[in-house]
């Protein structure tokens, strides 16, 4: 079976890993995976601009269920695949001023409910945490032990390494420009001219996804990729780099330390068409002017900034699985800023879908409501 996987970035490289190691039989047909990037280098957009917490109590029910399955592997990851740990453990401290206090029994309950570990601290001790903040700022403080920095760039290259080792091709500068289903089998165009054919198409496009599909005729899921900007700022403070990463309830700014620095964001979602984003100074100023309210950091230098796109599908759930209307066309999009903690699991689900129509065994102690990820729920 010839499988091509469209998008280059965590998505793509997770579910083409997958899709090479899955538990097949060995009366099994051999799988001939090939990954097609647009872009002449791998994880340019989305995937190299990412924040790097996995957050446990974050995102949609489906979500939260992908990031428990992916905690095996992101912190055992298979010992030729990496070089290094990829987690680091970095609590998240979440801030209410008093207009967003009874937002804290919220977060309270739905951290609870995936992580008993939970629990509210009183401003003091937030204070202790995190020297910067100011406790005439805030009236209620949220703890969320047990989340942790991930080293992207050595998940996305573990992937990457375990596709080649598997077999598996890469092919970098190669926009898709069409796709045809002829004689039970896609054609692939590519911009070069030259065509790529498969029995099985993996969209795992990104922001492009509903791109991709249209130039295979398949309609639409409703992605909008959300513009979200970022900037480092240096730190004044020797021991900053094992403080927790501090955001307020409401999700209006974040800082999360990095060795000397600060990363730093307004937490923004500004619509926007598939593009390579670039931050927008008034975001930037925004975000400083909020984190400066809260805290006593006295942004006055940023050292660098960046945007990349998170992309949602309309109920903000992942979309993965055949498409209804042409079941040869897979979906793995829409992973709306959870894509890289939820990677191993979404990228496992993937290749279950394509390879069995169903989950497999990392789901049997996972429950998944498949019903909230499959793109059935666009159909009817």
């Amino acid at each position: 079976m010839q499988i091509a996987v469209i998008g280059g970035g965590i998505a793509g490289v997770s579910a083409a890993y997958a899709l090479l190691t899955s538990e097949r039989g060995p009366e099994a047909e051999p799988l001939d995976v090939i990954l097609l990037e647009a872009e002449p280098v791998l994880a340019h957009h989305t995937t190299g601009r990412s924040a790097a917490q996995l957050i446990l109590n974050y995102g949609e029910t489906s979500t939260r269920v992908l990031s428990r399955a992916s905690l095996a592997f992101l912190n055992q990851p298979p010992s030729d695949l990496v070089d290094f740990p990829l987690l680091h453990e970095r609590a998240v401290l979440s801030l209410a001023p008093v207009e967003q206090a009874a937002a804290a029994d919220r977060l309270l309950a739905d951290g609870q409910a995936v992580n008993p570990l939970v629990r509210e601290i009183s401003v003091s001790e937030a204070e202790s945490l995190f020297p910067p903040l100011r406790p005439e700022w805030t009236v209620r403080a949220v703890l969320e032990p047990g989340s942790y920095d991930i080293d992207v760039a050595g998940l996305h290259q573990a992937y990457v390494r375990g596709v080649r080792h598997h077999g598996g091709r890469i092919d970098v500068s190669s926009p898709v420009v069409a796709l045809v289903r002829r004689s039970d089998r896609w054609q692939i165009e590519l911009a070069s001219g030259a065509v790529v054919s498969a029995d099985v198409v993996v969209n795992a496009a990104g922001a492009w996804g509903d791109v991709v599909a249209a130039r295979a005729s398949v309609p639409p899921v409703g992605l909008q990729p959300l513009r979200r900007t970022a900037f480092m700022t240096p730190s004044r403070y020797p021991d900053s780099a094992g403080w927790p990463l501090v955001a307020d309830i409401d999700h209006s700014w974040y800082v999360k330390p990095d060795g000397i620095q600060f990363l730093c964001s307004p937490a923004d979602e500004q619509p926007s068409e598939p593009c390579d984003a670039k931050p927008e100074e008034l975001d930037v100023a925004s975000a400083i002017d909020r984190i400066n309210a809260a805290t006593n950091l006295d942004i006055r230098h940023v050292a660098s900034s960046w945007a990349g796109l998170r992309t949602f599908a309309p109920d903000r759930s992942m979309v993965i699985g055949p498409e209804p209307t042409e079941p040869s066309f897979f979906w793995c999009v829409g992973q709306g800023g959870t894509g890289i903690q939820t990677s191993p699991a979404a990228g496992r689900l993937t290749a279950d879908l394509v390879l069995n129509g169903e989950p497999g065994r990392l789901f049997h102690h996972n429950p998944l409501p498949l019903d909230q990820l499959l793109p059935d729920r666009f159909r009817h």
